[in-house]
Formats: structure tokens, sequence, C-alpha cells
């Protein structure tokens, strides 16, 4: 699945067009980056630019628009409202999908790198990044700022963590480093702004003060009014929604409002929102209220419904989910393609894609008969004595089933990967090296992708057989189908473990991965028999 990696640098620059347009459009042009955006302020005078992408794609979008910061922005003429220290103030990396704190740490610092030595600009590292404890805080950094930049950075204990100790008048001092994601959340009450502060002070994590602290960690927050929406707000900014999530958030506000005996009505998002925060809130009224919701559409709708997302203006998944707006479906050619442009691309004169995409196609269709058949006699009066039980077997069949269209794609691109291999140069000593090696990894990604395949289809028998005893007998062919189709789309992925097996140099990685290969193929074998078998006894 696609790493996406968001990042919001702030740049002292707010108040001409043409410095803001270009630091946009250099961010926008980086290949692999979505700028989702640019928010400047004349007072402040700084732009917050927030755009996002894989890994190394956000790294060179930082960088890009950092280039146009050297060239146009002088600090020696800047004043503005809000605390500043450089040209570009302030750089975080923030993780939002497939992606940890410990790689946003090493992106932070590969950037703060490359910059101080392109750039020739001193940077220090802060939040998770920092080194240190006195510095690792924005405003410990930033105390004094831009102002007190040249006095400080001579100081050894200011020595910044890359590029010169020395003042650099017209650009100051950048500072980077890894966050967890704000979600910026307000939940709507028909109250007087006091009491919407009340609330506020009693969940904040500061509460109102040491002696008397609020209940909810990671949260920082106060109440007022919007006359534009003529109701009260409780505003808050959720700093690790993994901690505390937007759904626990809503439902103690609402049990504070209960207190006071004032309405909750909805909330808003402010800006975007990562998918696992929307699909958290979703598993939590699904089990608060025992629903049985699988579709990731329907858990999304289940979740705008349940926080009131609506309330005050429309929430489009599509414009404010961040995984939506980069739109994942890029990453699966194969799988995006119609069954009828699937099969031809399979029968047309190239390798691939072949057998082992070919193998996780059949296989996700396996697990989806058994998920189908689930669904068919779930819900049915006739069946009612198996309800509960229906319960257990979808959601494995199903998840399996999604799991697997993804490999479609990644066969083949692993199977790229050796041909691409294939293709460096074999001049030198260190040439044939340096192939050898691509090629070998390139084998590997060739065996790991198609065992994936087998890993994730075998984790669908256990319910496909129960699926067979308990389904709708009147199903009976598709389930019979669908255990072919597992066995078969097992058998192909194996297939092609062991072809690709040969060339492998690594002995210990050969023998270790061709007998989970066989147990795996083995268990697929005997699994088909069984569910067959019991399908036949039911008649």
């Amino acid at each position: 699945m696609k790493k996406i990696v968001e990042c919001v640098p702030n740049f002292s620059e707010g108040r001409n067009t043409e410095t803001i347009d270009t630091i946009a459009e250099a961010i926008r042009n980086t290949s692999g980056c979505t700028l989702l955006d640019v928010d400047p302020g004349r007072s402040t005078n700084r732009t917050v630019y927030t755009f996002v992408g894989e890994p190394d794609a956000v790294v060179e979008g930082a960088l890009a628009g950092a280039r146009v910061a050297r060239e146009k922005i002088d600090m020696r003429t800047h004043k503005g409202e809000h605390h500043r220290m450089g040209a570009l103030d302030v750089c975080p990396f923030i993780p939002v999908a497939n992606v940890t704190m410990d790689e946003c740490v090493e992106l932070s610092k590969v950037f703060g790198q490359r910059a101080a030595d392109e750039l020739k600009i001193p940077v220090y590292l802060y939040e998770a990044s920092a080194e240190q404890d006195y510095r690792r805080k924005l405003p410990q950094i930033r105390e004094g700022q831009y102002e007190a930049v040249k006095d400080r950075i001579v100081k050894p204990e200011w020595k910044p963590d890359f590029g010169p100790a020395q003042f650099i008048p017209e650009w100051g001092a950048t500072v980077t480093g890894a966050r967890f994601f704000l979600i910026a959340y307000n939940v709507n009450l028909l109250s007087t702004p006091n009491q919407a502060h009340r609330i506020a002070l009693n969940l904040r994590e500061a509460g109102r003060g040491p002696e008397e602290p609020g209940r909810l960690k990671e949260v920082k927050g106060m109440g007022w009014y919007v006359d534009d929406y003529n109701l009260a707000q409780v505003t808050v900014n959720l700093n690790n929604y993994r901690v505390t999530p937007p759904h626990v958030l809503f439902e103690e506000v609402k049990k504070e409002a209960a207190r006071l005996n004032v309405a909750v009505t909805g909330s808003e998002i402010v800006g975007v929102v990562p998918l696992e925060a929307i699909l958290a809130a979703a598993d939590f009224y699904i089990e608060k209220e025992n629903l049985f919701v699988l579709d990731e559409d329907q858990k999304v709708r289940l979740a705008v419904e349940r926080l009131g997302l609506n309330s005050v203006a429309p929430f489009n998944p599509k414009e404010k989910i961040i995984e939506y707006i980069i739109d994942q479906d890029l990453d699966e050619p194969l799988a995006g393609l119609t069954t009828r442009e699937f099969i031809e691309e399979v029968a047309s004169r190239s390798s691939a894609p072949g057998g082992g995409s070919v193998s996780a196609a059949i296989a996700a269709m396996g697990a989806g008969l058994g998920s189908m058949v689930g669904k068919l006699t779930l819900g049915v009066r006739k069946f009612e004595d198996v309800d509960a039980k229906m319960r257990e077997l979808i959601p494995p069949l199903h998840q399996a089933a999604h799991a697997l269209i993804p490999m479609i794609d990644a066969d083949t691109n692993a199977f790229n990967d050796y041909i691409a291999a294939l293709g460096l140069p074999k001049d030198t000593e260190s040439d044939r090296s340096f192939r050898a090696e691509q090629l070998q990894l390139g084998l590997k990604n060739a065996i790991d992708t198609p065992l994936s395949v087998m890993k994730t289809a075998d984790t669908a028998w256990d319910a496909l057989a129960d699926v067979a005893a308990y389904g709708n007998i009147a199903s009976k062919s598709d389930v019979e189908v669908g255990a072919r189709a597992l066995e078969m789309g097992i058998w192909g992925a194996y297939k092609n473990v062991v072809i690709n097996m040969a060339d492998i140099t690594d002995k210990t990685y050969k023998k270790e991965t061709l007998e989970k290969a066989d147990v795996l193929k083995n268990r697929a074998g005997e699994m088909c028999r069984k569910v067959l078998g019991i399908l036949d006894s039911r008649l």
C-alpha cells in the first residue's frame, strides 16, 4: 500500500503574492506531491503550505519550496505578528498512512542535511527528531525569534544540527522534525460561548491549570461563538488522534453538554483528515451499536453521520480524507482495469502481467465468493439461527478478498524490478557485483509477493469451510467454485515462488521459504477437499 507523508512548511511571507505563488508552484510541480492548501496571512506575514506524497517526494517538495524562499525572502526586512526565526521557519514531516514516526524522523534529517548542504543554512531538529530535550519544543528553539538567532547560534548548546553555526542575516534559521498529524476539530453546541468554554476547560489536557487538569490527553481547546453558524463550538486541536481521536472528543462533549442541558448539533473537521481517524470512529459506533458494516465507503458514511460532519458544511470524503484526495487507485493499474481489459492485458505479448497476477486475481475471487455466500445467508429469515455465525465468518473472507486485490499489481511490479536489474551495466567488476546484488533483490521480491498471496489467501480457508457447513445450501456451487479458485490461486502463487527460486544464491532463504510455501500449498489442497466434502455431506 502507498506510503503517505504530510509536510506543512511555514514560510515567512504572507503579503507578496508572487513569492507565495512561486513557492506553491515549486511544490505543486514536484513529482509525487499533491498540494492540498495554501494559507497566507497578511498580519502574520506568514504562509502555511500543506502537501502530501510518498516519503521521498515530500522531501523533494520541501526542498523545492526552500530553494524559492532562499532566493526571494529576505528576513532582514521581515515584520509580522507570528513568531518566526527563518525564511522557511518550520518544516514538519507527519505520518499519515503506512508510515512510522521513525521513518518521518529520518525524512526530516535527510531534508535538514540536504537543505543545509545546498542552501548553506542552519537547520535545527525538533519534536520526535530532536536529540536534546532542552531543544525539543519549537518555542524553546525559537525563543527570542529571528532577532535572537545572531547571538544564540554561536553558543555551543545552540549549535545547529545541520549547516553552519553562524548567522545568515537574509535567512535566519530553519527548524524541521517529525510530529503527529494534528486534526483541527470543532463540536457544535446550541449554547452560550461561556458554556462551550466551560466544557473545553473540563476536557482539554491543560484543564484549568496544573491543579485542575482536563480529562483528555493531547487536546488543546477552548469555547467560542461562531456568528456565521449562529452557534457555539468547542474548538480543539487533537495533537495525536491515536491518543484522543475525534469520536472520543465528540462523545465526551456530549456527556458534558448533557450535564448543562444544552444540545450538540454535530461537528466539523477543519482542513483534511487521515482515513484512519474516520475508520476508527466507524469501528467505535459499529461496536457500540452492534452493527455489521464491512465496506469502507459505508464505514465512512457511518462516521460522517454519527459525528454530524455535514452539520455546518458538506463533508465530501473525496475532498476531506487525505487518501481519497491522492486517489490510491493510481497505484493499481491492473486491478483498476475492467475484466475484459485485464484479460486482454494478460493475453498480450508481454511477460507481465503473468501467472502471479492471475493467481492473485483468482484467489481474490475465491475468497470473494465465500464472502458473497455468507452475505446472502446473513439476514435471511430462514437462516436466522446462523446469523451470529455469519457475522463471524464474513469479515475474514471479505478482508482476504480485498487484501488480495492490490497484490495483482504488486506481483507485476515485483517482476518488473527484476527485469530492470537485468538492464544494469556489467562493464566493470563493480558494475557486475552491483548488478548481481540487485538481481538477487529482484528475485526475492518476485518470490515474497506470491508468498504473500499464499499467506493472505490461506486466511480465508477456515471461514470458507464454515460457510460451506452453515451457509445457504442453495449457493453450493458458488462455494465449490470459491474453494477451487482459492486452491488454484494458492497453487499458482506457489508455482511462481518455485520458478523464481532457481537462481537464488542464499541457501538459507531458499530452504526456509520453500518450506513455508509447501505447507501453504499442501494445506490448500486439504482444505479444498474438506470444503467440497462438507458440501456433499449436506445433500
